[in-house]
């Protein structure tokens, strides 16, 4: 699962792939339409997927949002993803499922939501595979 070139906009909705990085912002393209556009990097925040990671109970350990999704995808069929009109238990409950050791005090019930719809919105498109992983571990192995 690569979230290496995947992007959250401050300001915008859904994810985005980064094309290219310039001083004064980043050239993404829409995941659906596949449409590129600049975004200032004066007016947005930009949230790279791969710099995230999940507090753990232990104060010194964390995991990478990959593994979270690895997780989710894998107990799908148990734990199927909260409704996005659900209530704050519903959300902790199903977390508390998926990532049980999560840190309860420092994983808001917000940061739940957050990723709970960008897994479904990658989910939805297919973009959750491991494929790419394969290929690049026999591309290395040459």
């Amino acid at each position: 699962m690569n979230l290496e070139k995947l992007v959250a906009i401050s300001g915008k909705s859904g994810l985005f792939s980064m094309v290219s990085n310039r001083s004064n912002g980043l050239i993404v393209e829409d995941l659906d339409n596949k449409q590129r556009f600049f975004v200032s990097a004066r007016t947005n925040q930009f949230t790279p997927l791969a710099s995230i990671s999940i507090y753990t109970n232990d104060e010194e350990e964390t995991v990478e949002l990959k593994d979270v999704f690895k997780r989710m995808k894998a107990g799908l069929d148990q734990y199927p993803l909260a409704d996005m009109k659900a209530d704050s238990s519903a959300f902790r409950t199903y977390f508390e499922n998926i990532m049980p050791e999560h840190d309860r005090e420092r994983v808001l019930i917000s940061d739940i939501k957050k990723l709970t719809k960008w897994f479904g919105f990658l989910h939805e498109r297919n973009l959750l595979t491991e494929e790419e992983n394969a290929e690049n571990a026999d591309s290395t192995e040459l």
